[in-house]
């Protein structure tokens, strides 16, 4: 069973989430020989958080819970809180897990925290635009390796920018090989342009 870890933290960024937590809970349009998926939302305590909609999320785990395993996911949403100290922890795991193969997925303001990590310095990535990680994160040094685009996947390491959600939420889908490839190119043409065409080959392709 593949484990998707999601950590939650004040002020999360709602709708970076929503795309990707709403397929992979519901598993509505998974391929028949789809791996089951287990979601864990994750916080550096159990104590309830404040989303940036105003959503209260109880968290389920704590970090120490993460198993460090190949087929472990994590997703780290945006939010305006990462420079907090508690959150070292989720970062360090995050180190850990990009070294075991596992797949770590971070958009927004978390990209700001893995590039203060130096998680970034030496692996493609994007983030809210150039000029955003130096803004934000004093010790990043990966300039160079700095991709402009909305999302971008390096094998195990998916960042994107806080527009890029969709896209995000379509890279990570395919990485974890749980949609067929035609769905996923309906689904995501149909959420980004609105194509009732693409909404009526996902139904078909997925046998609804």
């Amino acid at each position: 069973m593949n484990t998707v870890y999601v950590y939650v933290l004040d002020t999360l960024a709602d709708w970076e989430l929503g795309h990707v937590t709403s397929e992979l809970n519901s598993g509505r349009f998974f391929k028949k020989d789809a791996e089951p998926i287990s979601l864990r939302y994750v916080g550096y305590s159990k104590k309830p958080i404040t989303t940036m909609g105003g959503l209260t999320i109880i968290p389920d785990h704590v970090v120490d819970d993460i198993v460090l395993d190949e087929k472990s996911t994590l997703l780290l949403p945006g939010a305006n809180t990462w420079n907090d100290p508690n959150h070292r922890a989720m970062i360090e795991k995050a180190r850990k897990l990009l070294a075991v193969g596992a797949t770590v997925c971070a958009i927004c303001g978390a990209t700001t925290a893995l590039a203060n990590a130096g998680l970034l310095d030496n692996r493609p990535h994007t983030s809210n635009g150039p000029g955003f990680l130096e803004l934000f994160a004093p010790e990043y040094r990966g300039q160079s390796l700095y991709i402009d685009c909305l999302s971008f996947a390096d094998e195990n390491l998916i960042t994107a920018g806080s527009t890029g959600a969709l896209l995000w939420a379509k890279q990570i889908i395919a990485r974890m090989d749980v949609f067929e490839p035609e769905a996923l190119d309906a689904w995501y043409r149909y959420f980004s342009t609105g194509d009732r065409q693409a909404f009526f080959q996902l139904m078909q392709v997925t046998g609804q």
